[in-house]
């Protein structure tokens, strides 16, 4: 809490930290905010154990739980910093698991992005325009610099950084199937279908997320397969995007501009 009052624009000696490289700072204020300092959240958390069965496939509800709930204990104490800050938003937010050599089952989660506030007069926005998300928090965005310049220029403005998780369990082929398979072009329907199912479910959820935020819709999604330590038939399967909103219902996108280059190469 030190540190952040330190970090205060007006506190005498303040000064603002970030991890947006030099592009993406220059293109950050462009787009009219300013950064004030680099914000973390941070959760070590015990992943328990589900048991499974071997034949079947199943969501692994209480190892999915864990992932999420992780998760969002990292993001909101990230959030409460730029809170303290007087952020409007939080840009370039990363998301990392690292798993504890003092533990198997302990892995720290950890949120870390660059907490902005919004110049006074925003060309981009009209008055009484509120960058903040519709539960009055600070936005938070997985958007590079250069995303979230172009982003803002099109008149659009980020929600938040929405996300869905599913813990899956891929059942395993019985002896004679594996065995009538050797040699043979053919589609494992047990395992398409669980797939297909896993990242239903953790889209399904993502697009949960951006709908109790009233977004337009989701920008820059990835869909993630992340085996931690689990064997190579348990899989996390995990949605995360940015949820947008237009800033005005009249905004236009301007057209692209084609540059050739002159240098001779």
């Amino acid at each position: 809490m030190r540190r952040l009052a330190s970090m205060k624009p007006g506190t005498p000696g303040s000064l603002f930290t970030s991890d947006l490289s030099v592009n993406e700072f220059l293109l950050v204020r462009e787009a009219g905010f300013r950064p004030l300092g680099l914000v973390v959240g941070s959760s070590i958390y015990h992943v328990g154990f589900q048991s499974r069965q071997w034949s079947r496939n199943q969501e692994l509800e209480k190892l999915t739980q864990a992932m999420y709930h992780a998760r969002e204990l990292a993001m909101a104490r990230m959030e409460a910093e730029a809170e303290a800050l007087g952020a409007d938003g939080v840009v370039g937010v990363r998301l990392e698991i690292e798993f504890k050599e003092f533990g198997n089952d302990l892995a720290e989660f950890i949120a870390v992005g660059t907490a902005v506030h919004a110049d006074e007069a925003h060309a981009a926005a009209p008055d009484g325009f509120s960058w903040r998300n519709a539960q009055g928090l600070p936005f938070t965005s997985d958007l590079s610099g250069q995303d979230f310049w172009t982003l803002v220029q099109a008149g659009y403005a980020p929600l938040g950084l929405v996300m869905g998780s599913c813990v899956y369990h891929i059942a395993h082929q019985r002896f004679f199937q594996s065995l009538s398979n050797i040699g043979a072009n053919v589609e494992i329907p047990q395992y398409t279908e669980a797939l297909y199912d896993a990242r239903e479910l953790a889209m399904s959820r993502m697009q949960a997320e951006a709908e109790a935020l009233s977004a337009e819709g989701i920008v820059g999604v990835q869909l993630l397969s992340l085996p931690h330590r689990w064997g190579g038939h348990t899989t996390e399967f995990f949605a995360i995007g940015t949820a947008v909103r237009p800033v005005r219902p009249d905004h236009t996108i301007a057209k692209p501009v084609l540059v050739l280059p002159l240098s001779d190469s």
